[in-house]
């Protein structure tokens, strides 16, 4: 019995290390995980069979040993359409390059898979070029240049709608046009309205090329606008030019007028002064002699003119007063 108990224990006991190898061999293998940038349906290594049931986001799942992920881009598809050509509507051939950013919805990724499977890129494009083909029609070459903001806004929309259909989402408020004005109801939504299961989040139009006679013709005409708004500034120019040099003029006539009526003014009041001045000497001068006349009594009008004459004559600069010697000024030389 004791052998026989044993030999259980001994069975017993391999077999549970065959279970433990086996549960660390196969747990690490029963794991698969996602990065933050991807999507993943669960797919039997064995058989290739894919689950459409469950969209699996980034993180570490179980999903068996014979299992692994089937990976979807979840953040942003940068696509670049080089030189799409297109006709406008005045029937001209021209070429525009557009750079677009989309994202594959998560809750259409099944439908997505069935219709594309992982070859969904090239249909991407190719909707994407017919959008742009499609708008540009309804525009000339000119205002493809001349009105860029609404065409870029006309081309946006044309490409966010063949790529993401007409259907609004589920959260209106995810991005700018989750529910864009016209959009139909998601419950009223069936898998025919809603594209081509991406959403066109970001667009901006490139360079637009036009066939180099046009381009030549349109710069002509921009230059031949230049020249005339440069000859409109000329013009301008000289007319302020010319009421600049008429404002300097009318203000250096005013301030010759202003220096000749100080002038005027001046030469008034120097008059008037030496005429007052005149007048007050004169008027001292008189009262003067008057005085002078009756405190030595000079009565004689001979005298007086005399007196005056001299007087004249000696405040004069130029005469020169001399007495001859042959006059005698005081007695007599032989009695001193």
């Amino acid at each position: 019995m004791s052998d026989q108990n044993n030999c259980i224990v001994v069975l017993f006991c391999g077999g549970a290390l065959v279970v433990v190898g086996l549960l660390v061999i196969l747990l690490p293998m029963s794991f698969s995980g996602l990065e933050y940038y991807e999507y993943g349906f669960v797919k039997q290594k064995s058989t290739g069979t894919v689950n459409l049931d469950t969209v699996y986001s980034f993180g570490k799942h179980f999903t068996g040993p014979d299992y692994e992920f089937k990976v979807f881009q979840a953040d942003a598809h940068h696509l670049t359409l080089e030189r799409i050509k297109a006709f406008t509507s005045d029937r001209l051939e021209v070429q525009v390059t557009v750079h677009l950013q989309y994202f594959l919805r998560k809750d259409d990724l099944p439908a997505l898979h069935r219709r594309f499977d992982l070859f969904y890129e090239d249909v991407m494009k190719n909707s994407a070029v017919d959008a742009v083909k499609g708008a540009i029609t309804i525009y000339t070459t000119r205002e493809l240049i001349s009105e860029r903001a609404k065409v870029e806004e006309d081309l946006f929309k044309a490409v966010r709608e063949r790529l993401g259909g007409k259907c609004c989402q589920e959260d209106c408020k995810s991005w700018k046009y989750a529910c864009f004005p016209g959009c139909t109801r998601i419950d009223l939504c069936t898998e025919d309205n809603k594209g081509v299961f991406a959403d066109v989040r970001f667009f901006q139009m490139g360079q637009v090329y036009i066939p180099r006679d046009v381009e030549e013709r349109f710069l002509r005409q921009l230059t031949l606008k230049e020249d005339s708004e440069r000859e409109k500034l000329l013009q301008k120019a000289q007319v302020e030019r010319k009421i600049t040099s008429s404002q300097v003029q009318k203000i250096k006539n005013r301030a010759q007028e202003v220096r000749e009526e100080g002038q005027a003014e001046s030469n008034l009041i120097k008059i008037t002064s030496s005429a007052n001045y005149t007048v007050t000497i004169e008027g001292a001068r008189s009262r003067g002699l008057t005085t002078l006349y009756r405190d030595l009594g000079i009565t004689n009008q001979i005298h007086k003119n005399s007196f005056d004459y001299l007087r004249t004559l000696r405040g004069l600069d130029n005469i020169w007063l001399t007495v001859d010697f042959n006059q005698r000024i005081v007695g007599s030389f032989g009695n001193n």
